[in-house]
């Protein structure tokens, strides 16, 4: 399916190829065509689909949706932008508004699932701990496929050259550890409540 043309607004230059990118503008929104939104058509999105537990390459529907370059192997790029497809895929199904947002760090997007009230705050814990507790990327993008499904529900999006990246990253030692830490920096937000910074303020007046 050939791209759209789009004059509304520029696409940010970090990336301009990646498939949400092309559907998706800087703010938040959806490309136009005509002066109206196009949303990812369902097609687009059942293909994409199609790549959830599979490896890259082995799904001739996502080769149209590939975008990283490679010289017949399976590169760690491409096999993060596999599974971010594929992950989009499921998260933008069904959702009228964009599931890729830019700077929403997953852990600001996972924090937002803990304090949706729609699941347990423990429940969403243990999930979240055990999907950067992952030492694989397979296992990681397994977890990560549960944890998609829940922001769905609430309609939270993500951005989704972050999630690639860090995907991508999963593959190294050192870079794992970095990620993790902006996970956890980003989930927990370590700030105090308003109800404790009003308890520490009437102990020091």
């Amino acid at each position: 399916m050939p791209d759209m043309p789009d004059t509304s607004t520029p696409a940010h230059t970090e990336d301009t190829r990646r498939y949400w990118t092309r559907r998706i503008r800087d703010d938040g929104t959806w490309r136009t065509q005509g002066g109206v939104a196009v949303p990812a058509p369902g097609e687009d999105l059942a293909a994409l689909r199609a790549g959830l537990g599979r490896s890259a390459g082995t799904v001739p529907k996502l080769w149209p949706f590939y975008t990283s370059e490679t010289d017949g192997r399976v590169t760690p790029e491409l096999e993060a932008e596999h599974a971010a497809l594929a992950l989009y895929g499921l998260h933008q199904q069904g959702r009228p508004s964009p599931m890729h947002r830019r700077r929403v760090s997953p852990g600001t997007a996972l924090r937002a699932l803990r304090e949706s009230n729609r699941f347990s705050e423990e429940a969403v814990n243990r999930r979240v701990a055990a999907t950067v507790s992952s030492t694989s990327v397979p296992a990681f993008v397994y977890r990560l496929r549960g944890l998609i499904a829940q922001l769905r529900l609430i309609n939270q999006p993500l951005d989704y050259d972050e999630l690639l990246n860090n995907i991508k990253d999963w593959h190294h030692t050192d870079a794992r550890r970095r990620v993790r830490r902006d996970w956890g920096l980003a989930y927990y937000a370590w700030a105090p409540k308003p109800e404790q910074e009003s308890a520490s303020a009437a102990k020091t007046s």
